[in-house]
């Protein structure tokens, strides 16, 4: 039986979009499969390298933040829990995704804020609380060295990341750090690589839950459709 180090719910994308974003990370979460990344024309930066930090998440949005189960709790009762927080809730769906700068790293976020994406993460985040175990002190002290607002470090007292709830920004990543000298021509880059499986809209219609392996790459587990379907 799998001894999983963590788990996470993301949301992970289906179709072209899947397909085009997990080959440009190099690792499929869904098959759990490395997979060959594209050689892209007028790229600066080796995708390789580009992609190396991000690469053992897969191609997904976040929702709940990487946990280990608390004492007590097992992965049935998470599933559980997950099926009838999706089950609560509906699809949904955002009308653009457009490729952004979030700090040093790329990534697709929605074009425009969407209530109804911060209300699913702020959902999620809260209902799952109870399985998650709490930080360590060095987990802590490594949060708590970035810069963090007053408000994101009381977050992350209370739910061990401190951009939830209100700070939460949805987002599909696509690189690590990115040197700023290069970051222009790689966001040009990927805009254009991914140009022809972009949805229009994206539509999130489950809930995937993620287990993480002994080498550190997540994996999906399970999906749980929302609004029941």
């Amino acid at each position: 039986m799998q001894d999983w180090r963590r788990y996470a719910v993301f949301a992970v994308p289906a179709g072209r979009f899947y397909e085009t974003g997990s080959a440009w990370l190099g690792w499929d979460s869904v098959a759990g499969a490395t997979r060959a990344q594209p050689a892209l024309p007028d790229l600066p930066v080796p995708a390789a390298d580009l992609t190396a930090r991000a690469r053992r998440y897969g191609f997904h949005g976040t929702l709940k933040p990487p946990f280990r189960l608390a004492n007590g709790e097992d992965l049935p009762a998470l599933k559980a829990a997950i099926a009838e927080i999706a089950a609560e809730a509906g699809p949904v769906e955002v009308s653009g995704l457009r490729l952004t700068a979030m700090g040093r790293f790329l990534a697709f976020a929605p074009a425009l804020p969407d209530a109804a994406l911060s209300t699913l993460g702020a959902h999620v985040v809260t209902g799952l609380e109870p399985f998650r175990a709490p930080l360590t002190a060095s987990e802590m002290e490594k949060r708590r060295a970035a810069r963090l607002s007053p408000r994101q470090a009381a977050l992350l007292a209370q739910y061990g990341y401190p951009y939830v709830l209100e700070q939460f920004r949805f987002h599909l990543t696509l690189t690590g750090p990115v040197p700023h000298a290069a970051r222009g021509a790689v966001a040009e880059c990927l805009s254009r690589h991914f140009a022809p499986s972009l949805p229009h809209p994206y539509r999130i219609v489950d809930l995937a839950l993620m287990g993480q392996d002994a080498t550190g790459r997540f994996r999906l587990l399970n999906r749980c459709p929302l609004g029941g379907r």
